[in-house]
């Protein structure tokens, strides 16, 4: 059976793994996976993440807890095999009034919100990840 949303696959997982405290959450890797882990772990919502084998590689991310809950307070997926979802860079959502990001996939690559519009770029929004406020004062 093929994965119809793999974005939307890497989300559930990782909303699983943190509602059950698991420590760490793997996956089928892509390099699109691998490139929002990246954002993910450069903005301190995942403590870490490695690809792992040869023939079918496995993304592993280590989940990151604060005070014995989840860095994370919700993720939702935006863009979708259905409905593409594409902002210019003065379009792009800021989240929480700035206190978690939006994932875009730009021609420079995938990265914040923030990033995006630094760099004066649009593009798709994959996702967007919010926080839970004691992270920002104590945590990173």
């Amino acid at each position: 059976m093929s994965m119809q949303d793999p974005i939307a696959d890497m989300l559930t997982r990782i909303r699983n793994g943190q509602a059950a405290n698991k420590a760490a959450v793997t996956m089928p890797s892509s390099k699109l996976k691998v490139a929002i882990a990246n954002v993910l772990k450069e903005e301190g919502f995942i403590e870490d993440f490695k690809v792992e084998g040869d023939t079918k590689p496995e993304l592993e991310l280590t989940l990151k807890y604060f005070q014995g809950k989840a860095v994370v307070e919700s993720i939702q997926r935006v863009s979708r095999p259905g409905l593409r979802i594409y902002k210019r860079k003065d379009e792009l959502p800021k989240v929480m009034a700035g206190l978690g990001i939006a994932v875009v996939s730009t021609s420079k690559g995938v990265m914040t919100d923030r990033a995006a519009r630094q760099a004066g770029l649009g593009g798709r929004n994959y996702l967007l990840r919010s926080l839970i406020g004691e992270k920002n004062v104590s945590c990173c």
